[in-house]
């Protein structure tokens, strides 16, 4: 699956909007409660008497900080939900589109060392039995190593191929091959 524009479009507006929901206080506003921005940019969001109010002008570098760590994991949880990687035709190579959403997930096995993922290999229906299992293989090791290089542990992976015995979409056309020359990722 391609990271296109509109995935990480998708995952800006994720992360901005979640920033947006952990800044709201939920509290009702009275009439008049709102102050006005003052001449050095702040502004007071709330409690127009300067006492009890949120101002933009006083967040400190540390506020900011965490803020820009919360918008990171989020863009990097919403990369996770990707669990698909497609391979061009008769190749193991991973392709470019691919490599900052498999980042994602080897620093989140990184992070996390008891989670363990099974990498399953597939490929398209041509060819023989024996050289699509030996394809779907090298496809799973190929990003067995990625995620490794990228600071997963060996020890948290296994690889499998089923070469064409999985088919993600049945048929015999470019679209349904196209689909079955996969890599999948099953968290477990």
């Amino acid at each position: 699956m391609k990271m296109t524009a509109q995935h990480k479009a998708l995952a800006l507006i994720f992360s901005l909007g979640l920033i947006a929901g952990c800044s709201s206080t939920g509290d009702p506003v009275e009439d008049g409660a709102y102050g006005a921005v003052d001449q050095d940019g702040g502004s007071t969001v709330y409690g127009g008497d300067e006492e009890g109010g949120v101002s933009s002008s006083e967040m400190t570098e540390e506020q900011r900080r965490a803020a820009e760590a919360r918008a990171e994991r989020a863009e990097a949880d919403a990369m996770r939900e990707i669990t698909t990687f497609y391979f061009d035709f008769d190749t193991a190579e991973i392709k470019s589109e691919a490599r900052e959403v498999l980042v994602a997930h080897a620093r989140y096995l990184q992070a996390n060392p008891g989670q363990n993922v099974r990498i399953e290999g597939h490929a398209d229906e041509r060819g023989t039995k024996e050289y699509n299992l030996a394809l779907g293989e090298r496809r799973a090791n190929a990003i067995e190593r990625f995620l490794i290089v990228n600071g997963a542990s060996r020890g948290q992976m296994e690889t499998i191929s089923y070469g064409e015995e999985k088919p993600a979409v049945m048929g015999s056309n470019d679209s349904a091959w196209a689909q079955n020359r996969r890599v999948e990722l099953v968290f477990q």
